[in-house]
């Protein structure tokens, strides 16, 4: 089974860290256990046996009379009692700890094999350990109790718990270190997505934190005030442009209309006026963008119905088939998007050839479909055509055309948030679509 690894980068350095931490405090146990616990384990071993032995000493050389007093003054200044041993006591082992299963190794290589331990004996904890006055005479043998404290201090769980808390105050501390250097980022991308989408971001990136985030978020607040700048200028460019053309095209039409040549020329020339007149419109409106349009709640049954009718009382066969749907829109922009799929629907089509616009929508989207019967247009080709100026080399291109109606509604489309889909058509033609969420 394959393990997916993460793909932001806040969740990227965290897991890193988290491995980091976690082979430290592996590592960290490892030195434990061999540097300190078993010296450890040796020198409680060598303090027991000390006990043990000056207590058999104390044992022998004392007179049989005077062993009852002398175990009592064991127990009171020392803590250490002592208790007659029979072969026949019950055993409860000792904690399963390596400091534990480490002494009783040691005590059992230094006081002898026959050494027993337990941690419960007449009712009492404790740490008990046996030996004999005499190693041959199994008869002759005694408890030693000694108080758990001495020998069960702060032991490997303790250290363990201690290095866990550590460890998560590590990577909390390391979760906001790379939170603080991810949430900067978070917000340069969302800012160019909406610069991408052909918007201007909502307020400018904050200029704190490490230099290195300082100076990325200048510069792209800098960029991003070039853009705003280089689009306000291109507008006013166009605007002007537009302005100063129109006025000539008008008089040129004047000029047409007046003129004694015959009528097919007469509407040749006008038809050409026409197109130019609309080549200039397709300009503005790309140089325009549609941020300036707040978006409203908009019914597009009812919606789609108003940009159709105009095209169906002109003659055109314009098929509608809505549903009733709506959506947060941007009106104006919204039906400049749709009435240019129609438009080229009918030029690349005919004007004979019906042309189908429905409206669906399934999962939460919304699908703005234009259909026609046309020369479509090769898949491979598709994306390349939502790009500014750009034209098929095929018979669907139009020669007196910019080459932006598609761009147009590609970015129509990306400002709400959708995108826009150019299909082969099933039985022939170009199937193009609005996506866009509701």
């Amino acid at each position: 089974m394959s393990v997916t690894w993460p793909r932001t980068l806040l969740w990227r350095t965290f897991l890193l860290i988290v491995l980091l931490i976690g082979l430290s405090l592996y590592a960290w146990f490892q030195i434990y256990t061999h540097y300190a616990l078993r010296p450890r384990a040796r020198q409680t071993a060598q303090m027991v046996v000390s006990v043990v032995n000056l207590t058999r000493s104390a044992l022998v050389a004392s007179d049989a009379s005077q062993r009852t007093a002398l175990l009592q003054e064991l127990t009171s200044l020392e803590g250490i009692r002592i208790y007659p041993a029979e072969q026949s006591d019950p055993i409860v082992p000792l904690s399963d700890s390596e400091l534990m299963r480490t002494l009783e190794e040691e005590l059992h290589q230094r006081l002898g094999s026959y050494t027993r331990l337990t941690s419960r004996f007449a009712g009492r904890q404790g740490f008990f350990v046996s030996f004999r006055l005499q190693d041959d005479d199994p008869n002759d043998e005694y408890w030693v109790m000694l108080p758990s404290e001495r020998i069960e201090r702060t032991g490997a769980a303790e250290w363990i718990g201690w290095g866990v808390a550590a460890g998560a105050l590590s990577l909390l501390g390391a979760y906001l270190l790379v939170l603080g250097v991810t949430r900067p980022l978070k917000a340069l991308e969302n800012a160019a997505r909406a610069i991408g989408r052909g918007e201007t971001p909502a307020a400018v990136l904050p200029e704190s934190g490490p230099s290195e985030v300082v100076a990325v978020a200048q510069a792209f607040n800098q960029m991003s005030s070039d853009l705003t700048q280089l689009e306000s200028d291109r507008a006013l460019i166009l605007a002007g442009v537009s302005h100063d053309l129109r006025t000539p095209l008008a008089r040129l039409r004047l000029g047409v209309e007046l003129s004694g040549g015959s009528r097919e020329d007469r509407e040749a020339m006008v038809g050409d006026i026409e197109e130019m007149d609309r080549i200039i419109n397709q300009f503005l409106d790309f140089a325009r963008g549609s941020n300036a349009e707040a978006p409203q709640p908009v019914a597009l049954d009812s919606f789609l119905t108003e940009i159709v009718t105009p095209y169906q009382r002109r003659g055109r066969s314009v098929r509608l088939e809505s549903a009733k749907v709506e959506i947060n829109a941007r009106p104006m922009a919204l039906r400049r998007a749709v009435t240019n799929l129609i438009d080229n629907a009918l030029r690349y089509a005919g004007v004979e050839q019906p042309i189908d616009v429905a409206v669906t929508s399934q999962h939460g989207t919304v699908f703005i479909d234009v259909a026609d019967r046309g020369p479509g247009i090769p898949p491979e080709h598709a994306e390349r055509l939502k790009r500014p100026f750009t034209q098929l080399e095929t018979a669907r291109t139009d020669a007196q055309g910019s080459g932006l109606g598609l761009a147009i509604v590609d970015r129509i489309a990306r400002t709400h948030g959708g995108h826009l889909e150019l299909l082969p058509r099933q039985g022939g033609g170009l199937l193009a679509r609005i996506i866009l969420p509701v």
